[in-house]
């Protein structure tokens, strides 16, 4: 009997957060019930038994440390890749990027 591999797939996720680009990586993510949100879910971080720790991604481990799932604005989406293999997740100062954040109206109460 032969194994089966499974390809599991890696996501980088790029999004606005308070005025900065995050890049994360994950293994999960699809449309949430919630209207206008994305959902993250598995994120994965670089092994830690290296000798070197990337200080921006530190920080990113420690802040989504016990997350189970995410919900990103979809207007807060830059962009979502699918890639071969994980990069390092970071956090980069978006003043002075070509790329802004689409506008978008909010829905209108319809009462």
């Amino acid at each position: 009997m032969t194994e089966s591999h499974v390809t599991q797939h890696i996501y980088r996720v790029l999004f606005h957060n308070q005025g900065q680009i995050y890049e994360l990586y994950a293994h999960a993510i699809y449309q949430s019930e919630l209207y206008g949100f994305v959902e993250v879910e598995d994120y994965t971080f670089g092994n830690r038994s290296g000798m070197v720790i990337d200080p921006s991604e530190d920080k990113l481990r420690t802040e989504f440390e016990g997350v189970q799932r995410s919900f990103i604005p979809m207007h807060a989406i830059v962009r979502i890749d699918e890639v071969e293999k994980e990069g390092v997740a970071k956090i980069t100062d978006s003043h002075g990027e070509k790329v802004t954040p689409f506008p978008m109206p909010l829905p209108k109460d319809s009462s």
